[in-house]
């Protein structure tokens, strides 16, 4: 499944497209899934051009882009029964502007410290995927056009 262009032309930067699958869409922002079944860890990436920080939106789109994040950030507290949400915004590798929506278990292996470098990634097989794509639907089928 690979990631294409969005509306009004963006491309996702060539790492994001490397490391994720696209699951959907809210009214700013793709939905994406890392590539990494270790963590549920999700991206959102707004569609606009030659952005790489939260300030350089308009008012209305931070706005929205608030809106989004705590959209998600909430289903997927529920959805997948979280200990914590880590939300970042870094962009030190890839400058294109994206926010991590990263699942959190006490139990997981990364536990309590961030998940990059820790564990080399895990590629979703189809059920894995499936059941991913599941469980959003069951919490935010209202906000997200899916693709899947």
């Amino acid at each position: 499944m690979k990631n294409r262009a969005g509306q009004g032309g963006e491309v996702l930067h060539p790492q994001l497209e490397n490391d994720t699958i696209k699951l959907g869409s809210f009214t700013l922002c793709h939905l994406l899934l890392m590539n990494d079944a270790n963590y549920p860890w999700f991206v959102l990436v707004p569609m606009r051009e030659d952005i790489t920080e939260i300030y350089q939106l308009n008012e209305k789109d931070q706005y929205q882009l608030i809106r989004e994040s705590s959209l998600l950030a909430t289903a997927l507290s529920q959805g997948f029964d979280a200990d914590k949400i880590n939300i970042a915004a870094l962009g030190n590798v890839v400058p294109q502007l994206h926010i991590h929506h990263i699942v959190r278990y006490r139990t997981d292996p990364a536990w309590p410290a961030p998940v990059w470098g820790k564990l080399s990634a895990v590629p979703y097989s189809n059920k894995a995927l499936l059941k991913i794509m599941d469980t959003l639907k069951a919490v935010l089928d209202d906000h997200v056009q899916f693709v899947v």
